[in-house]
């Protein structure tokens, strides 16, 4: 059984402030300006001052701004996706955490490290997944079916985590929800319809999936990428699963940012098309230096197109907002009890699962095989 709520739970969230302006056209209006020569300097300079005498980590994700990327690296911290930043976030002695990605990811580290200090260059940085999962909402669609174990992706609220029986990333979905299926287990799913579909259809579980879609990958298109294929015949195609059926049916690989990268790293291809966010570009240039990297095609930059294939919400981290949370202690996250508590207990499920069953992961290899790669 593969079934989605029928009432569609809206993303492009078209409710309007005074001047008209949505939700992600003011996610877009908050970017914040590009640093440069001196400037940025500076800013840096200071950034890596004040994380030793703070005693704090940045961590990013690999959507965000390159350049946040590098100084993570530079300076002791880390770049990975959302399941990795959450184990590094666990076990950083840091007693405080700057976290450049999005909202839930800084609660995520809040919930696991309820004694550090988590903070985020700004606070408004969410996701449309998040957002089209109403915790009120969820809590009435979970009560009418019982029966389920709740597995919820690590792209929701704290509120919604609070509510499930598991939390998931794109790094271990497909392991947990295959190996609920081998325990019998029916399935309430949610956000993310897309990736409830893709994992539904390769482990066969029973899923009844919440109708939310993320803005970057929903966006995605079959006719062009496959036209961008047969302008480049021997390039790889490399899909995230949030992305709608029609684009992961032409993947070579299929998987999350982790196992893209190393896709890219280890592949045998000199071209990749890669529908993904374009932040995790620079992290695949810097590790693969010689194979080249075009961008799936979204409605184009011409076109309506929400995100361009670049996660609003993402852009929103700046060099000047970590400042600021050094400086100021601006964008601290806080997660009331006992919605951490309760929280947690689906999170560290899935730390502990990760932890234990390693081999139940699925991995990027060479030879790959269409459709079946690490989610």
């Amino acid at each position: 059984m593969n079934s989605t709520v029928s009432t569609p739970i809206a993303f492009d969230y078209p409710q309007q402030d005074a001047a008209g302006a949505t939700c992600t056209a003011q996610a877009w209006a908050k970017t914040p300006p590009y640093l440069s020569g001196p400037d940025k300097a500076s800013v840096i300079a200071r950034i890596k001052q004040l994380l030793v005498e703070k005693d704090a980590a940045l961590i990013a994700h690999y959507y965000v701004d390159g350049d946040i990327q590098d100084l993570a690296w530079e300076t002791g911290g880390f770049v990975a996706d959302s399941l990795e930043m959450a184990r590094f976030g666990k076990n950083h002695p840091a007693k405080n955490l700057v976290v450049a990605g999005v909202r839930f990811m800084g609660e995520t580290a809040k919930i696991l490290s309820p004694e550090k200090r988590i903070f985020m260059p700004d606070l408004e940085a969410t996701c449309s997944l998040d957002l089209g999962c109403d915790a009120g909402d969820f809590a009435a669609f979970r009560a009418l079916h019982p029966d389920r174990e709740v597995v919820v992706y690590a792209n929701t609220s704290a509120a919604v985590k609070a509510q499930a029986d598991w939390m998931v990333t794109s790094s271990c979905a497909l392991a947990i929800v295959h190996q609920l299926k081998v325990e019998g287990k029916k399935i309430l799913w949610a956000p993310d319809h897309h990736l409830g579909r893709y994992i539904q259809e390769q482990t066969g579980a029973d899923m009844l999936l919440w109708n939310g879609a993320c803005i970057v990958h929903d966006e995605f298109k079959a006719v062009e990428l496959g036209m961008l294929k047969a302008a480049h015949p021997d390039a790889m195609i490399l899909v995230h699963p949030e992305s709608p059926q029609t684009v992961v049916d032409l993947a070579d690989v299929v998987g999350s940012t982790s196992a893209m990268i190393k896709a890219v790293v280890e592949g045998s291809a000199t071209e990749y098309i890669v529908a993904t966010d374009k932040g995790i570009l620079h992290r695949m240039r810097q590790l693969a230096p010689n194979k080249k990297l075009i961008e799936a095609p979204t409605a184009g930059d011409s076109a309506t197109c929400k995100s361009c294939a670049h996660c609003p919400w993402m852009a929103m981290n700046g060099l000047q907002g970590i400042l600021d949370c050094l400086e100021n202690a601006s964008g601290e996250i806080f997660v009331p009890e006992p919605t951490r508590s309760d929280a947690l207990v689906c999170i560290e499920r899935m730390l502990d699962f990760t932890k234990n069953h390693p081999d139940l992961l699925a991995k990027a290899q060479h030879g790959f095989v269409k459709n079946i790669g690490a989610a």
